[in-house]
């Protein structure tokens, strides 16, 4: 039990109806969940307004209602505070409900288009490898020590993310990796906690269909970095065209990584981890635990023993000679890079153009083709699709487009949009290696279509499925049905 009026001591309150010298057993977002003696926030949110279930919270036990819209009636023994923003406002409750527990560990936000998940994974995986206690908040699973909990966003609500720190502090845990996404600084998730310090990766195009414009998905990873404070760190990659500016009005000390440009980081590191993009993903987090005070010997030492992140360039080998490769690339940034890295690994006539960097699958010779299948997620970013198809277009030799997540939108429509991007004639037969066969395949179901490119694989090719990653479902219809890329790739790979 919280008394309401501590809770509230750091909030402008602009009208109050009601005793605030009451307690609250907890908070809550979602009417459904209510219990006795709850504070319930109503939040305005895209989909949905969260004033129209004032009435049903209350009817379930609810004793503080926070509102920011004026509500047409207020019922006694309820205390109702109108606040100036109630997303705001919700992430400071959370936390003083919580006892602050961001104030009591390191914590690390990772925000970017890509690399989010491997930097904050690996991370957590090295912290805990150097004899650290430490938790990890990220898009495929949220870690304490080494237990681990499902997750269903990237960055959780404020009070399931307060909840979850707090387990964390009573884990003993001193340390939590963080990926911070770019809804989540727009919809002030993040209000309320203390970062020791934060990282960016890279920004590409994504989440035009949420943020409208690249401008206002870049303020909104930067906005981030606005609220850092003088006694913290910025980490950014300088290679990227926006890593200077992501960070420029920041208070905190700032750092810069990469390879390309002058940098406080520019070392080339040993790791069992593939590709260009991996490079970057891993000298950031050999710069973050630098800063974080560990030894740079023995971070190098570690990073040598750093597993791949499931869903991330995790490849397979089939018992023809083919390879499999399953990575969670859904944006045109990210697919380039996975397919540069793909085609790098195969003849070196077609790879030092792309790819100069020697590496390679253990017991796989270098050529074949590159058979990429992936489409595009429903209801999200259009803008994307027909970008993604033709980079799958110039660097595959065969192109097979179908469904990731079709959601509720039509597979067909998703595909249309998809094939605008591709030159005309694609349809028709072409020649390789004095074979005529089909450059592009069109198959919704995505069953249908990895089972496609196992039987057109020949020894020494590699089949790259994109899109979904360490993700074992396909969403149909608002269904969320079993569908592993990793299992049906093994199972037509026998």
């Amino acid at each position: 039990m919280k008394n309401l009026r501590e809770l509230l001591k750091d909030i402008t309150i602009l009208e109050l109806k009601g005793d605030l010298d009451v307690f609250i057993s907890s908070v809550s977002l979602n009417s459904k969940t209510i219990e006795k003696g709850a504070l319930f926030v109503a939040l305005v949110g895209t989909l949905t307004d969260g004033h129209k279930y004032i009435e049903d919270s209350i009817e379930k036990g609810a004793t503080v209602i926070i509102h920011q819209n004026d509500l047409d009636e207020y019922k006694d023994g309820v205390t109702y505070v109108k606040v100036v923003d109630s997303h705001e406002t919700i992430g400071l409750i959370a936390s003083a409900f919580y006892d602050h527990p961001s104030e009591s560990l390191k914590l690390i936000g990772v925000t970017g288009t890509n690399g989010k998940t491997t930097v904050v994974t690996l991370l957590h995986q090295l912290f805990l490898n150097i004899g650290h206690r430490a938790g990890m908040i990220g898009t495929v699973v949220n870690k304490i020590n080494d237990k681990s909990f499902e997750t269903e966003r990237t960055t959780p609500d404020p009070v399931t993310l307060n909840k979850l720190l707090k387990e964390m502090v009573d884990a003993e845990c001193n340390y939590c990796f963080m990926e911070v996404s770019s809804h989540s600084v727009s919809e002030k998730r993040v209000a309320g906690l203390i970062f020791a310090g934060g990282i960016f990766t890279n920004l590409t195009l994504d989440h035009l269909d949420y943020h409208k414009t690249i401008e206002n998905y870049r303020d909104a990873k930067k906005m981030f970095f606005d609220t850092l404070t003088v006694d913290t760190f910025a980490l950014s990659n300088i290679d990227d065209e926006n890593g200077d500016y992501i960070i420029s009005e920041t208070k905190a000390k700032k750092y810069f990584y990469g390879f390309k440009k002058e940098a406080d980081f520019d070392e080339r590191l040993e790791t069992k981890l593939i590709g260009e993009f991996n490079q970057y993903n891993i000298l950031a987090i050999y710069a973050a635990s630098v800063l974080l005070d560990e030894d740079r010997g023995l971070v190098r030492s570690e990073i040598k023993k750093l597993e791949p992140v499931a869903g991330r360039f995790q490849y397979v080998k089939g018992e023809n000679g083919v390879v499999g490769v399953v990575d969670y690339a859904h944006t045109p940034d990210a697919l380039e890079n996975v397919l540069k890295t793909a085609n790098g690994l195969r003849e070196p006539k077609v790879a030092d153009t792309w790819y100069p960097q020697n590496l390679r699958i253990p017991g796989i010779r270098r050529f074949g083709r590159i058979i990429s299948v992936f489409g595009c997620g429903g209801d999200r970013d259009k803008s994307k699709r027909p970008i993604m198809a033709k980079i799958g277009y110039d660097m595959s030799d065969i192109l097979i487009l179908t469904s990731d997540n079709p959601r509720t939108e039509n597979p067909e429509s998703i595909l249309d949009d998809m094939v605008v991007g591709l030159p005309e004639g694609y349809e028709k037969l072409h020649y390789a290696e004095n074979i005529q066969q089909k450059k592009v395949y069109r198959i919704s179901d995505r069953h249908e279509a990895i089972q496609k490119a196992c039987e057109l694989a020949q020894s020494g090719d590699y089949i790259l499925l994109a899109g979904k990653g360490h993700e074992n479902y396909q969403e149909v219809n608002g269904v969320k049905n079993h569908f592993d890329d990793l299992e049906e790739l093994n199972n037509f790979l026998k």
